[in-house]
C-alpha cells in the first residue's frame, strides 16, 4: 500500500517506531506492531504450517524454516512496498519512507499523484511485484521438487510463493487504501476529473470490503469455530473499513488546507498575561475567569513565551504565592511561532512534527494571534469539512 502524508498524519521518525536504515536513499521504520506480528508469524509457521506443509521433519528443522520463511515473507512485503516508492519517486513524488507495521506495509509519500496515469502505475507496480515474486519462488520450489533437494526448500519457496500470490492478489480488491482501490480511484479520477469524487468513490468501496472482511471473520469464528481466522479476519476488515474513512477525510482536510493560511485559522489578537504576574494571580484572574488553557506572555507588546494550565498545575499550589508566569512558562525559543502568512499546511505540519496543539502567531514579535486544536477543529468544521 502507498499512503499521501497529510500534515496531521504525519509524525517525528521516532514514532514511526524502529529505524532499520535505508535503502536507496528510503529510509526503513518498524513499527511497534510489526514485533506482535513478526512473532506470531514466526510462531504459525514453526508450529502448524511447514509440519503440516512439510512433514517428517525435526524440530530444528522446522524453527530454521520458520526463521527463514518468516524473514522471506518480510522481506516480500518490503520488496513490494519499494516497487511503489521507486515509481513514485520516479513520477517526482518525494518519499518519506517505508514502514512495516501489524498488518502489512506502508510506503509514506509526501503528496498524492498530480495524475490519474501516476497513480495508476504508482498503485499497480505493488501487485505485480508480489506476483512476479510469487512466480520465482514458486519456480524455486519446483526446481528444489525436481532436483530432489532437501524438503525444506520446497516447503519455505512453496509457501512463500502461495503468500506473494495471495498478497497480490489481496492488494488487487477495488478498496481504498489497497492498491486496487488506489487503481480503482485512478479510473474514477480519469473518467470525472475529480480526485476528491474518486478517492470518495474508492472509500465507500475499500469501507464496503472492509465490512465484509468482518462478516467474514464473524461467520469463521462463530460458525466455523476458527478462532485465529475469524479474530484476523475481524481486525483486517476493521483496519481497511477506517483507513478507507480516514484516507477520505484527508483529501477533504488537503483540499479545505489548500490556499489558507495562519491568519484564517488563528484567534486574533487574543488576550495576554505579563511575564511578572504571579501563579495565584494568573489561576485567580485569568484561568477561573476565561475559558482558555493557555495564554501568551508579552512584555512591553512584544511575545516572549506561552503559558499553559498544565505547567501551573506542576507546580506545588504552596508557591503559587511567590511563583511567576516568567518561571514557568515555556519561553519563546521553545514555542512553536509561525507569521500570520504561513500556509495553513506547513502550520499543522509544525503541529505535528512539534506535538504541540499551540502556535504563536507574530510578525516582528508583535503577537498577532494563537492557534490551537480547537482553533483548527471549529474552522475545520466553519470550512465544510466535519460531516462532508
Amino acid at each position: 500500500m502507498t499512503e499521501a502524508r497529510t500534515p496531521l498524519a504525519r509524525r517525528r521518525s521516532s514514532s514511526q517506531g524502529v529505524v532499520l536504515g535505508s535503502v536507496s536513499g528510503f529510509r526503513i521504520s518498524l513499527d511497534y506492531s510489526w514485533f506482535v506480528l513478526f512473532f506470531l508469524i514466526f510462531g504459525t509457521f514453526t508450529g502448524a504450517v511447514f509440519p503440516s506443509y512439510v512433514p517428517g521433519l525435526g524440530q530444528q528443522t522446522y524453527l530454521l524454516m520458520g526463521m527463514v520463511g518468516t524473514v522471506l515473507f518480510f522481506a516480500s512485503l518490503l520488496a513490494h512496498e519499494l516497487a511503489h516508492a521507486f515509481v513514485a519517486r520516479a513520477l517526482g513524488i518525494e518519499v518519506e519512507g517505508i514502514t512495516l507495521f501489524i498488518f502489512g506495509g506502508m510506503a509514506r509519500t509526501r503528496s498524492e499523484a498530480r495524475r490519474p496515469r501516476d497513480e495508476f502505475l504508482i498503485a499497480v507496480v505493488g501487485p505485480v511485484a508480489s506476483l512476479a515474486l510469487g512466480a520465482a519462488f514458486y519456480g524455486l520450489a519446483v526446481t528444489a521438487d525436481q532436483r530432489v533437494w532437501h524438503p525444506a526448500v520446497f516447503g519455505v519457496a512453496g509457501h512463500i510463493a502461495f503468500l506473494n500470490f495471495a498478497l497480490g492478489v489481496f492488494n488487487l480488491l477495488p478498496g481504498f487504501p489497497l492498491d486496487g482501490g488506489r487503481v480503482l480511484r485512478s479510473l474514477v479520477w480519469r473518467l470525472t476529473g475529480s480526485l476528491r469524487q474518486a478517492t470518495r468513490v474508492a472509500s465507500l468501496a475499500g469501507q464496503g470490503i472492509g465490512w465484509l472482511i468482518i462478516a467474514a471473520g464473524v461467520y469463521a469464528l462463530f460458525v466455523t469455530d476458527q478462532l485465529v481466522s475469524g479474530l484476523w479476519f475481524i481486525f483486517i476488515g476493521w483496519f481497511l473499513t477506517n483507513a478507507a474513512r480516514a484516507s477520505y477525510e484527508q483529501i477533504l482536510l488537503r483540499h479545505v488546507l489548500e490556499g489558507r493560511t495562519a491568519e484564517d485559522a488563528m484567534t486574533h489578537f487574543p488576550e495576554t498575561v505579563e511575564p511578572e504576574v504571579t501563579l495565584e494571580a494568573l489561576v485567580r484572574d485569568y484561568f477561573l475567569h476565561r475559558p482558555y488553557n493557555s495564554f501568551p506572555v508579552t512584555d512591553d507588546g512584544i511575545v516572549i513565551g506561552l503559558i499553559t494550565l498544565s505547567q501551573v498545575k506542576q507546580v506545588d499550589h504552596s508557591a503559587w504565592k511567590i511563583r511567576t508566569v516568567a518561571d514557568v512558562m515555556t519561553p519563546l525559543a521553545e514555542t512553536l511561532i509561525v507569521s500570520p502568512s504561513s500556509p495553513m499546511n506547513e502550520v499543522i505540519e509544525r503541529m505535528s512534527e512539534n506535538e504541540t496543539r499551540r502556535v504563536i502567531v507574530a510578525q516582528d514579535w508583535e503577537l498577532r494571534g494563537i492557534i490551537t486544536g480547537g482553533d483548527i477543529a471549529n474552522w475545520l468544521d466553519r470550512a465544510g469539512l466535519v460531516g462532508s
